[in-house]
């Protein structure tokens, strides 16, 4: 008989055992003999080739077990008012944010113009009028089409200014195509061809220009990365080429600045007829690149729904939020948003536990379409990463990484797999369990020592680096306790490289991590991959620059706020009807950078702030 069924079960019971929930009330350690190890596994599952009895997919593997905030540690409030109830991103067009760079200037999207000089150097013959509509119509599908031996060929006459006026529109408004002339007998025709990369890299570039062209990208319901692989997609170079200073919300409207390695701003500028919800501008060329965590903040503004609250509750809760700040939480985004949370994941990769880390990322889950269901059921019932991989061949994921990395590596070789995907993908793991541990110690800390600062606690020293430098915090004693407010305190991310509070905080922290067979010391991991060094981290917040209004809609599908996109279009918002059916709430405020404006919202409406728990709110 096949024992892994009996293993994949077990884990599952591991799994559930150690769900957030317990975490907050008691917890036991898990005995390591508990977990499938590779080498047990060898024999066990050496067999993929359809030898071995077919493997049963446990009981209830398909639950629907989406987040709650109580399931990554967020329990606590600092306010004192009365709570009501709101819709958080009924649309995604009710979230906006735009990036606040070091120098303190928000960042919108203002307008498509190219750099002065890179304007003179483009010849206003290259408008892209002079190509026949039904041409223009095959440029773009050789573009799309992603095929270099195919090519486009444009009738045209003996006009030698014709024929410049298009090649010369081709290279402009067609960035990743090059166009040659040709004769066919008596027919002069211009071919169009995709240009290799090698080609692009091989442009020459201005003496004198920075190497980096900046713009803003504003963009609708996508991820930055996303976004930008679309991009780099489109003009046929590495992703690697652009670099930004941090991730922005999917769903939600952004604004943010990026840089790209040598890419021209007509070349951007000209993508953006081929994007949809998103685009680029306020172009200019600098010297150096953006790096990750080169920003100051971010600037929120937030449409809350079917808001029950009266005036005299928004009113206190938005006062309470100014005096008071709010909790400093991760917010649900850090944590996934499928039945399998990552920092379950991350646990596993901390604890070396490779095998555990990939089954969760295989595993079968509820929210999958069609293809990926299918493809979990296939690899987990015969462990054949090379049959899984088949079936989700058509677009590119963590999960297609991973089924690569296995059948490369070969089908126990958990740990050489996981190398398979992404760096910042795997260290977004490690981090959300770093996350989830802070948030669990800040509800504790809040609940059983209070708002109040205690011998022992840490303070940041005024004026230090950011959050992602490593800076000796000051211990509070009898003599300065005194000096401080809680707003002053901060807590360590759990790091071999941290200093623990001189109280009884410490204990929680190497209490948990005991719990998951970790140690403070092993986040030095021998990958350096999974090695963090941790953090210090405000237990409070106040926003800055806080305002907010109410106003009454009848219709849920009528924008409330508007992007810059919008702006730039020219859409408008309609004026509020003083007998509207429902009520609104807007508010605009500044975070530092790292901070959740969700964790905001959710103490002025004291309701949870969960994907899950708002769907409830909002059935439609």
């Amino acid at each position: 008989m096949d024992p892994t069924p009996v293993k994949r079960q077990k884990l599952d019971e591991i799994c559930e055992e150690k769900s957030t929930e317990a975490r907050l009330g008691t917890t036991s350690e898990i005995d390591d003999s508990e977990i499938p190890n590779i080498k047990q596994d060898v024999t066990a599952a050496s067999d993929v080739s359809g030898n071995s009895e077919k493997r049963q997919i446990p009981d209830g593997y398909n639950t629907d077990l989406r987040l709650k905030e109580r399931d990554v540690g967020i329990t606590e409030y600092i306010s004192h008012h009365k709570g009501f109830s709101g819709i958080l991103k009924q649309r995604y067009s009710d979230f906006i944010v735009n990036e606040i760079a070091l120098d303190g200037h928000v960042v919108k999207l203002l307008d498509f113009s190219i750099p002065k000089a890179e304007s003179q150097e483009t010849d206003s013959s290259s408008n892209v009028d002079c190509i026949p509509d039904e041409d223009k119509a095959k440029l773009q599908a050789l573009l799309d089409s992603k095929n270099m031996a195919e090519a486009v060929y444009i009738k045209v006459s003996d006009s030698k200014e014709e024929r410049t006026q298009i090649h010369k529109a081709i290279r402009t408004n067609y960035p990743g195509l090059e166009s040659t002339t040709e004769e066919d007998g008596l027919q002069k025709l211009i071919k169009v061809t995709l240009k290799s990369a090698a080609d692009q890299r091989r442009t020459r570039w201005p003496q004198g220009r920075g190497d980096y062209c900046k713009f803003v990208l504003s963009k609708e319901n996508k991820d930055t990365m996303d976004a930008l692989n679309l991009i780099a997609k489109l003009i046929r170079v590495k992703p690697n080429l652009f670099s930004y200073a941090g991730t922005k919300d999917r769903r939600a409207k952004t604004s943010q600045e990026v840089t790209a390695y040598r890419v021209t701003a007509d070349v951007l500028k000209g993508v953006n007829k081929s994007l949809r919800n998103m685009a680029m501008g306020n172009f200019r060329y600098c010297q150096k690149p953006l790096h990750l965590g080169e920003l100051r903040g971010n600037k929120f503004t937030i449409v809350l729904r079917q808001v029950t609250g009266t005036d005299d509750q928004i009113e206190s809760a938005l006062n309470s939020l100014a005096e008071m700040g709010f909790l400093n939480y991760y917010g649900m985004q850090r944590f996934g948003t499928t039945s399998v949370p990552t920092h379950h994941i991350g646990r596993a990769l901390m604890c070396s536990r490779w095998q555990e880390a990939v089954e969760m990322i295989l595993k079968p889950r509820n929210e999958d379409d069609a293809e990926m269901a299918e493809c979990r059921r296939v690899w987990w019932e015969t462990l054949d990463a090379k049959k899984a991989l088949s079936l989700v061949c058509k677009h590119k994921c963590i999960e297609q990484s991973l089924l690569r990395g296995l059948v490369k590596m070969g089908p126990n070789n958990y740990a050489g797999a996981l190398s398979m995907i992404p760096r910042n993908t795997r260290t977004m793991y490690v981090h959300s369990y770093q996350s989830f541990v802070w948030n669990t110690v800040v509800s504790r800390r809040i609940k059983q020592l209070g708002l109040r600062p205690v011998k022992g606690d840490l303070v940041q020293p005024k004026n230090t680096a950011a959050e992602d430098e490593i800076v000796p915090p000051l211990v509070m004693t009898d003599d300065n306790v005194e000096n401080y407010g809680i707003g002053d305190v901060v807590l360590p991310l759990p790091g071999y490289d941290v200093t623990l509070p001189e109280n009884e905080v410490a204990e929680w922290y190497k209490q948990m991590l005991q719990d998951d067979g970790l140690s403070l010391e092993q986040f030095r991991h021998k990958n350096k991959d999974y090695s963090l060094r941790g953090a210090y981290r405000k237990l409070i917040v106040k926003p800055e620059n806080l305002q907010w209004s109410c106003s009454r809609y009848d219709d849920p599908t009528v924008p409330l706020v508007l992007g810059d996109l919008d702006i730039l279009n020219g859409v408008s918002v309609q004026e509020s009807p003083d007998d509207g059916k429902l009520k609104a709430l807007r508010i605009e405020m500044s975070l530092p950078t790292s901070c959740y404006a969700t964790m905001a919202v959710r103490d002025i409406l004291k309701v949870d702030t969960s994907s899950a728990y708002q769907a409830t709110l909002n059935p439609s």
